[in-house]
């Protein structure tokens, strides 16, 4: 019997929560949520009320299908400046298992990918702090290069919004008091190299609290979001991720989430969606404050989801020149903390029914974020594949290897096949469409590949 199939005798279901009828009639509206709303779905006992709100937004937006991708990760480096204390990822300089990859082994894993027909390379890494500037566009061209070779093209995800900062820096770019231009020029320089889009790693849970007790010396949000703001500028598209279940409280994540939709208001914004001056807006956040426009959901009835197509649209000028078209999230990725190796693995981590509730949260929180995905690595494939019944709309893809953390004890070598994504998706209800990275449907000959 597969994880979808399951189903609890009725007696076990818990009794319906009236508390949840008021949410509902918004959700139906596709009306915004507030903290409130969102501690309400974490508190109540009707988890099936909870899962089938989640639900209803995710096939109004998605109906009938799910998303996979044939990509490849890349850890360029494991070696780091920092010592956040969730991290079992990072080593020092001259530590067991330390490795910083040259060119020649990023060209092997390029044709690698090539090879496997892959349409995306995801790459991050620790913050190396004896690597040059120069290394991380000759990465990027050489990537772009063996792809040429090869015939085919690929999508480069690459860098977290900590390391471009990190990147600014050994560039001898940042300046703290016009940090956005010192972003600006890193990543106007990465994406000439080829860089396609942000991944949405690094922003932990934005608060303070949360922030100097595990990760102390990494980036706070505003900086973490300034980042995603500027890349959105450039026309780069950007996910986001929440890291939840460490030292974190409930409403914390709550408003995190309340941050990232009202950033993505500003994104949608320039695409030309109309803002809600009279929606709900939560006060009185101050990393929030600052942003007059309204609210812009996705999930009323009839709304159109962003696409690479509406940005190229909206960027382009009244004498039919185009300029840069605009960027926003893609995708929310809810993370659990695995505890597993880190300072922090006294702590248990969170449960399953946590993760599966948390992702559902996100799906009705995130009214404007058009994805959310159950990422399998760390998920599992059997929970990625019930969450497409609770608010995932996609599962991400083969990976092939995964060295940032690993759940049971996996070792790095962490891969699925197609089939055994696109058998998840179908045994889950859906029909299973292969992607790019900006969401493209994907048209497979083996190997070679075109956008449908």
């Amino acid at each position: 019997m597969t994880t979808a199939e399951l189903t609890l005798p009725n007696h076990s279901l818990p009794t319906a929560d009236p508390r949840l009828d008021a949410i509902r009639a918004k959700v139906e509206r596709g009306e915004r949520l507030s903290l409130d709303d969102g501690m309400v779905l974490y508190e109540t006992p009707d988890l099936w009320g909870v899962f089938e709100l989640a639900d209803l937004v995710r096939d109004r937006l998605h109906p009938g299908v799910a998303y996979y991708n044939i990509n490849r990760h890349l850890n360029y480096s494991n070696v780091c400046a920092l010592s956040c204390k969730f991290c079992e990822f990072y080593r020092k300089k001259g530590d067991e298992g330390a490795y910083t990859h040259d060119m020649e082994s990023i060209a092997a894993e390029a044709k690698k990918a090539c090879e496997s027909g892959a349409t995306e390379m995801h790459i991050v890494g620790g913050l190396q702090p004896y690597l040059p500037w120069d290394y991380y566009p000759e990465m990027i061209r050489t990537i772009k290069r063996v792809a040429g070779e090869h015939g085919t093209d690929l999508h480069i995800k690459a860098f977290t919004a900590v390391e471009i900062v990190h990147l600014a820096k050994i560039a001898k770019k940042y300046k703290r008091a016009n940090r956005k231009e010192s972003i600006r020029l890193i990543l106007s320089e990465l994406k000439e190299a080829g860089l396609g889009s942000l991944p949405g790693g690094g922003a932990e849970v934005f608060d303070d609290r949360v922030h100097d007790e595990t990760h102390k010396g990494k980036i706070r949000s505003d900086e973490w979001l300034d980042v995603h703001l500027v890349a959105h500028e450039l026309g780069l598209n950007t996910n986001a991720t929440i890291l939840y279940g460490h030292i974190d409280q409930r409403r914390e994540r709550l408003v995190h989430m309340e941050i990232l939709r009202r950033a993505q208001d500003q994104a949608l914004s320039r695409l030309g969606y109309a803002d809600d001056k009279d929606a709900f807006t939560e006060p009185g956040l101050a990393a929030t404050e600052e942003i007059d426009i309204g609210a812009i959901t996705l999930t009323r009835p009839g709304s159109k989801l962003p696409t690479p197509e509406m940005a190229e649209a909206a960027a382009r000028n009244a004498d039919g020149s185009s300029g840069s078209p605009g960027g926003y999230f893609q995708t929310i990725i809810p993370l659990p903390f695995i505890p597993d190796g880190s300072e922090l693995e006294h702590l248990p981590g969170p449960s399953g029914i946590e993760n599966i509730r948390t992702l559902a949260i996100a799906r009705l929180m995130l009214d404007n974020f058009p994805h959310v995905k159950a990422f399998w690595i760390m998920q599992t494939l059997a929970m990625a594949q019930t969450m497409l019944q609770a608010g995932a709309d996609d599962i991400d893809g083969t990976v092939v290897w995964y060295d940032i953390t690993k759940v049971g004890g996996a070792s790095t070598h962490q891969e699925v096949t197609v089939a055994d994504l696109q058998r998840a998706i179908r045994e889950a209800g859906y029909e299973a469409v292969e992607r790019d990275t900006l969401y493209r449907r994907v048209e497979r000959d083996g190997r070679s590949w075109k956008l449908a």
